[in-house]
């Protein structure tokens, strides 16, 4: 995954998580202010039937309007036109509190008109039928009403917000997720980080053994071109033994490179028309070499091929498939090239008659450092990075390529061109 990707992606998480914490917080805060008018709404029910039961009771007529008035979010004043009995007033609110199952801890006092103070009531617990009197010195007084009582609600948060419980646990849901997605972006980026550090360090330390592998080279082919050497069987064979394992680590340094170039999008495509038949036929011609024993058989369609490629990655592709053949094959291996026009689609065909490859393990071998083995043991040696690069390379071209395979009858790997 590149750096700009990840960068959009998270600016676009970013911009996501300001989004869902900004909605959450604003359905937050209006649920809570819905609560609190439904609250201050039952509130004064509750105190408009409590005093017109007391004004029934005392014979009197209560204030047109106006005669309740909240002064805070949980401290309500009522005024009415007579005395008040205390005890008759707690009955009141715990009956009518019931009624309208206002179901919060309250407390009351009442305004003695001839010590021009507030005289405390009692302190209800609507959880618990026993009234715990807590006395009250600072409530506040009202010079200008005359017979009043005041009602506390100094639960009113907890209240309310066991009344929002689904709404904070939403919310709850939705910072963990944040929080989740957020661990996530953290992880992410320190797997990219540790990433670039492995790639880095690969590149750097390939492009180190470049001088020794070359400094290899020229040394053998210096001793291979000495009389003394070539004089003596064994030293002449040590020699080509040095070289041909030389080029075989050059090749793989080569691969490693490759891949780096890939994954780092250094690398350009040099496209130009190629024959596909002539390309493939020089392929064939040279790969042969290395087969002592078996066949290649070319079965071209009628008609001329051309596409646009790049002539060394294309040689490369055919190759890296051609060489994974040869490699799982048997003794006397049977490959063969066929090519075909199916619709807008240029079509190649490699089949080979090798051991095969099982259904679970076909769905991997295009991943990069996966190797098809046997057991516990791997049979082939390398880095599991060929086909890797043939499917990249495929993806570069726009081309698609695929593979069928059957155990015991050997693997077609498919190529298909678009015209």
């Amino acid at each position: 995954m590149s750096g700009n990707l990840i960068r959009r992606l998270v600016i676009l998480g970013g911009l996501v998580i300001i989004g869902i914490l900004s909605t959450q917080s604003y359905w937050l805060l209006k649920t809570w202010d819905l609560k609190d008018q439904e609250f201050d709404l039952t509130v004064r029910k509750v105190l408009l039937k409590v005093s017109q039961r007391i004004a029934n009771f005392n014979e009197f007529e209560l204030p047109k309007k106006g005669f309740i008035e909240r002064t805070s979010s949980n401290f309500y004043v009522v005024n009415i036109n007579s005395g008040i009995d205390a005890n008759i007033l707690e009955d009141y609110l715990y009956q009518e509190m019931g009624n309208f199952s206002l179901n919060t801890d309250f407390e009351y006092s009442v305004f003695d008109c001839t010590s021009k103070e507030m005289v405390y009531g009692n302190y209800c617990d609507l959880s618990d039928e026993n009234k715990v009197n807590i006395q009250n010195t600072n409530l506040p007084t009202f010079t200008d009403l005359d017979y009043y009582f005041v009602v506390r609600f100094p639960s009113r948060e907890s209240f309310l917000v066991a009344d929002m419980r689904m709404t904070v646990l939403f919310s709850i849901i939705a910072i963990l997720s944040v929080l989740f997605f957020l661990y996530m972006i953290y992880i992410v980026l320190k797997q990219k980080r540790l990433s670039d550090l492995q790639k880095d360090f690969i590149n750097n330390m390939t492009h180190e053994f470049k001088t020794p592998i070359s400094s290899i080279k020229i040394a053998a082919d210096v001793l291979s071109n000495s009389e003394s050497v070539r004089d003596d069987n064994r030293l002449k064979r040590y020699a080509s033994i040095i070289k041909e394992q030389n080029q075989r680590l050059n090749d793989q340094v080569e691969k490693v490179l490759n891949i780096a170039r890939l994954e780092k999008d250094s690398f350009e495509l040099k496209k130009e028309k190629i024959d596909l038949h002539s390309a493939l036929s020089n392929i064939v011609e040279n790969e042969s070499v290395r087969l002592k024993e078996g066949k290649i058989s070319l079965n071209f369609c009628e008609e001329e091929m051309e596409i646009f490629a790049d002539p060394l990655h294309f040689t490369n592709v055919i190759s890296t498939v051609l060489d994974n053949a040869i490699k799982y094959s048997p003794t006397n291996p049977d490959f063969s090239f066929t090519t075909e026009l199916r619709n807008n689609l240029k079509v190649i065909k490699i089949k080979d008659n090798g051991i095969g490859i099982e259904k679970e393990k076909l769905k991997h071998i295009f991943d990069k450092f996966y190797r098809v083995s046997t057991g516990d043991v791997h049979n082939v040696k390398g880095f599991g990075l060929g086909l890797f690069y043939v499917k990249n390379i495929c993806t570069a071209h726009g081309w698609i390529i695929d593979a069928q395979s059957e155990i015991g009858k050997g693997t077609i790997f498919i190529i298909k061109i678009p015209n």
